[in-house]
């Protein structure tokens, strides 16, 4: 009964730290990924504003990032914010005008598109385009938080 419970204690830390992944977003126009946590090391991309990623680990200013793609590298901290962020991750979904199949179509989203996070709803976030575009997309067509 005891090693039972011990075992569902450990399965709830991991499942609750893995639910709770700590998420940032790139806070300039343009920012570099490089292949180690520091400007010493080749970069590997180049990444806009909004475009969201999951912190693996940490090394003093450097985090140690992974994208939708599941693409890692190592990102100055300065150039990430909290700021709340979803990428397109199918190759193309509907905007709607409410959380809803059958919402009025306001528009579409290719692949690797990135949305600013405004509110989620039963399955769906409202989102909003850096082009003034928004509403509200199924939440398992996207990545990010």
């Amino acid at each position: 009964m005891i090693r039972r419970l011990c075992l569902g204690l450990v399965f709830l830390l991991i499942f609750t730290s893995a639910a709770h992944a700590e998420m940032v977003s790139i806070n300039r126009a343009k920012a570099t990924m490089r292949s180690g946590p520091g400007e010493k090391y080749p970069i590997k991309w180049e990444l806009g504003v909004g475009y969201p990623l999951k912190v693996v680990s940490r090394q003093g200013n450097w985090l140690k990032v992974t994208d939708y793609e599941s693409d890692t590298g190592w990102i100055y901290k300065k150039l990430v914010a909290k700021t709340p962020h979803l990428i397109v991750k199918k190759e193309k979904t509907i905007i709607r005008n409410g959380p809803g199949k059958n919402q009025r179509i306001v528009g579409n989203a290719t692949r690797g598109v990135v949305l600013r996070t405004i509110k989620h709803k039963k399955g769906w976030v409202q989102v909003r385009h850096e082009s003034g575009l928004s509403g509200w997309i199924q939440r398992d067509t996207l990545w990010g938080w």
